[in-house]
C-alpha cells in the first residue's frame, strides 16, 4: 500500500464514527482564506522579511571585498572603510528581522482568533446528534490541543518559516551571483536533504493524523470514565474501564513511536547533509582560485553564504516537522466544516403545529443492544406528560429522540408532521428544549449566563425568570446581584444553584415544548416541587414532558406514560393507572410505603 493510500485510509478511519478530517485541498483553501482575510498585513510581513534578508547578504560580500583589497595591497584603509558598513548592515538586519517577527506574530494572533471563532461557530452549528456521536473526547481535543497546535504554528512557526525561507533563497541566490558553478555545487550538496524530506513528508501526515485520533480516543475514554465514575463503581466496571484505558494508551504510544521514528530518521540525514554544500564549494572554489578564474574573496564569500544557510535551513526543516503535526491538527479543526448538518433554514418544511407523534420507534446504541422497541405515543399541544419507569427502561433515550438529539433506528418522531431530527438547530431550539441533570455555569456574570438564552432580555425579565425557578433570593444576596461573577474560578455555585440557572435559561428561551429529564433531581424536595409548579404555571398552554424521578411529578401530570424494558406499557391519567392496578400502581404504592391487596387495591 502506498503512503498516499495509507493517509487516505487514516482520514477515512478518523472520520468514521467521529468528526471528519479535512483533506489537504480543504486545508490549503482554508489557509488561503486566512491569508486573504489579512492580506495587507501579510504582504507587509513578507516585505519586511525580504528587506531583512537583503541586509543580511551584505556582510559576507563586504568581507570578501576586504580580503580581495588587502591581498591587492589596499592595506588597513580598506578595512577601516568597509568594516563600519558591515556593522550598519548587521544592525539593519537585526532591526528588520525583529520588526518582521513582531508583525508576523501579530498576524498570527489575529489569524488564530479567526480560527478559534470559526471553530466555535461550527461547533455551535452542529446538530446535537452529531456532537453526541462524536464523543466529548474528540471534540474537546480538537477545540483545545489541536487549536493550540495551530495557534503555536501561526504565532511562532509561521513567521519563523517565512523569515528563514526568504533568507535561504537570498543566500543561495547570492552564491549563484558570485559564480553559477559554485551555486550548482551548493544546490547539489543539498540533494540528500531533498530525498529525506520527500521520504518524511510522504509518511508524516498519516502518522500525525493517527496520533491525533489516538489522543482523542484516550481523552474520550478518560472523560467517559470520569463522568460515569459512580456508575463504574456501582456496577463494578473498574477493571473493564482500566483495560479499555490501557488499550487506548497502547495505541497512542504506538502512534507516537511511529512519528518519533520518522523524526529519528529524518533529522540525522539532514544534519550530515549540511556540511556537503560548504565542502563542495571550498573544493571547487580552491581549484578555480588556483587557476586564477576566481578570487579568494569570492570563494570565502560563497563559503560564508552557504555556512549562513545552516541556520535558516535548519529552522525550515524543524518547522516543516512542526507543520506536519500542526497541519494534521488544522485538518482536524477544519474537519468540522465537513460534518453532517441538519437542513438549513428554509430547506425543510417547518412544523405546522406543536403536536409530537412517535410511531413505531426503535433505537439501538452503536455499542449496545436495542433500548427502545416499538414505541407509539402522541403528545398533545399544551399537555403535561410524565414518563416513569424503572432505571434502564428507556426513558432518557426516549427524551433524547423527542428532543432531536438522536434519530430513531426505525420508526419516526415528528413535531407538526416534520421529523424532529431533520430540523435545523435554530428551528429545533424554538420547538423543543431538553433539560437534563447535566448543567453548566459559564465563567462570567449571572447576567451573562442568562443572556445566552435570550440576548435581548431586560433585567426585569432576568429577575422574573430567576424568581420563576426560585433563584432570585440567593442571586440578590450575591455582591453585585446580576453582575456577580460566577464560575469555576469565581463564586462557586452548588449543584442546585447551577441547575436553577439552567432552568432560568429555559424560561427565557420560551420553547413550545419542554422536556425535563429529571431536571430537578439535584434540588431538595421543597425547592424541586416549587420549581416544577412554577414552571408549570409559566408554561401553561405549552407542552411539558417530564421524565419523572419523584412520582409527585406524575401525580400532577395530565397523563402518565409507563416505560418497561424499552416498551410503552401503560398510558393514562394518574387516577386511571392507579385504579388499573398495573406497574404504575405498584410504583405508586411502593413510593408511598403502601401495599396492594390481592385484588389490586391499595391498603
Amino acid at each position: 500500500m502506498t503512503s498516499d493510500a495509507r493517509a487516505a485510509g487514516v482520514e477515512a478511519e478518523v472520520g468514521e464514527g467521529r468528526l471528519p478530517v479535512a483533506t489537504r485541498a480543504d486545508v490549503r483553501r482554508a489557509t488561503g482564506r486566512l491569508v486573504r482575510a489579512d492580506a495587507r498585513v501579510f504582504a507587509g510581513v513578507v516585505a519586511l522579511n525580504v528587506l531583512a534578508a537583503a541586509a543580511g547578504l551584505a556582510g559576507p560580500w563586504l568581507l570578501g571585498r576586504i580580503i580581495d583589497e588587502v591581498r591587492s595591497g589596499g592595506g588597513t584603509a580598506a578595512v577601516d572603510r568597509l568594516a563600519p558598513a558591515i556593522l550598519v548592515c548587521a544592525l539593519a538586519q537585526l532591526v528588520l528581522a525583529r520588526w518582521a517577527r513582531y508583525a508576523g506574530h501579530r498576524f498570527g494572533e489575529r489569524t488564530l482568533a479567526r480560527v478559534r471563532e470559526g471553530f466555535v461557530e461550527r461547533t455551535l452549528a452542529l446538530p446535537a446528534s452529531v456532537v453526541e456521536r462524536a464523543g466529548t473526547g474528540d471534540l474537546a481535543t480538537r477545540g483545545t490541543a489541536d487549536v493550540a497546535a495551530v495557534g503555536t504554528t501561526l504565532r511562532d512557526a509561521g513567521p519563523e518559516l517565512l523569515v528563514c525561507a526568504v533568507q535561504a533563497l537570498f543566500l543561495l541566490g547570492a552564491v549563484f551571483v558570485i559564480d553559477p558553478l559554485l551555486g550548482v555545487v551548493g544546490v547539489l550538496g543539498l540533494t540528500p536533504i531533498v530525498f529525506a524530506l520527500r521520504w518524511y513528508l510522504r509518511r508524516a501526515r498519516a502518522g500525525y493524523l493517527a496520533e491525533g485520533a489516538a489522543t482523542s480516543e484516550v481523552a474520550d475514554i478518560l472523560a467517559e470514565t470520569a463522568g460515569g465514575a459512580r456508575t463504574v463503581e456501582a456496577f463494578r466496571l473498574g477493571e473493564r474501564r482500566t483495560a479499555a484505558s490501557r488499550d487506548a494508551l497502547a495505541v497512542s504510544r504506538r502512534t507516537r513511536f511511529r512519528t518519533l521514528f520518522l523524526r529519528s530518521v529524518f533529522f540525522p540525514v539532514v544534519e550530515v547533509s549540511y556540511t556537503l554544500p560548504v565542502a563542495g564549494v571550498l573544493l571547487l572554489g580552491g581549484l578555480l582560485h588556483a587557476r586564477g578564474t576566481l578570487s579568494l574573496g569570492a570563494v570565502v564569500a560563497a563559503a560564508l553564504y552557504l555556512r549562513q544557510l545552516y541556520e535558516p535551513l535548519d529552522q525550515i526543516l524543524m518547522r516543516v516537522e512542526q507543520f506536519q503535526s500542526s497541519g494534521a491538527s488544522f485538518a482536524r479543526v477544519e474537519g468540522l466544516a465537513r460534518a453532517p448538518r441538519s437542513e438549513p433554514e428554509g430547506g425543510a418544511p417547518l412544523p405546522v403545529e406543536d403536536r409530537i407523534d412517535v410511531r413505531g420507534v426503535r433505537y439501538a446504541y452503536d455499542r449496545g443492544g436495542e433500548v427502545l422497541r416499538g414505541v407509539d405515543l402522541t403528545v398533545r399541544p399544551g399537555e403535561r406528560l410524565a414518563v416513569v419507569g424503572p432505571s434502564g427502561a428507556g426513558k432518557t433515550t426516549l427524551s433524547r429522540l423527542l428532543a432531536g438529539v438522536d434519530a430513531p433506528t426505525a420508526g419516526s418522531v415528528t413535531v407538526g408532521g416534520v421529523p424532529v431530527a431533520d430540523l435545523a438547530p435554530e428551528t429545533l431550539r424554538r420547538q423543543v428544549v431538553l433539560v437534563t441533570q447535566e448543567h453548566h455555569v459559564f465563567l462570567g456574570t449571572v447576567r451573562d449566563n442568562l443572556l445566552i438564552a435570550e440576548p435581548a432580555a431586560s433585567d426585569e425579565e432576568l429577575w422574573e425568570a430567576l424568581g420563576t425557578v426560585g433563584a432570585a433570593g440567593w442571586v440578590r444576596e450575591l455582591p453585585g446581584g446580576l453582575d456577580a461573577e460566577v464560575g469555576a474560578d469565581r463564586r462557586r455555585t452548588d449543584g442546585s444553584q447551577a441547575q436553577q440557572l439552567a432552568l432560568a435559561r429555559v424560561v427565557l428561551a420560551d420553547p413550545h415544548t419542554l422536556i425535563l429529564d429529571e431536571a430537578t433531581a439535584l434540588l431538595d424536595p421543597a425547592t424541586a416541587r416549587h420549581t416544577e409548579r412554577a414552571l408549570a404555571a409559566v408554561l401553561r398552554g405549552r407542552t411539558v414532558i417530564a421524565i419523572a424521578h419523584r412520582l409527585h411529578t406524575a401525580h400532577d401530570a395530565d397523563r402518565v406514560a409507563v416505560m418497561e424494558g424499552g416498551r410503552l406499557t401503560e398510558l393514562g391519567t394518574h387516577e386511571e393507572l392507579v385504579r388499573a392496578g398495573g406497574a404504575y400502581a405498584s410504583l405508586w404504592g411502593t413510593w408511598h410505603g403502601e401495599r396492594r391487596d390481592p385484588q389490586g387495591g391499595l391498603q
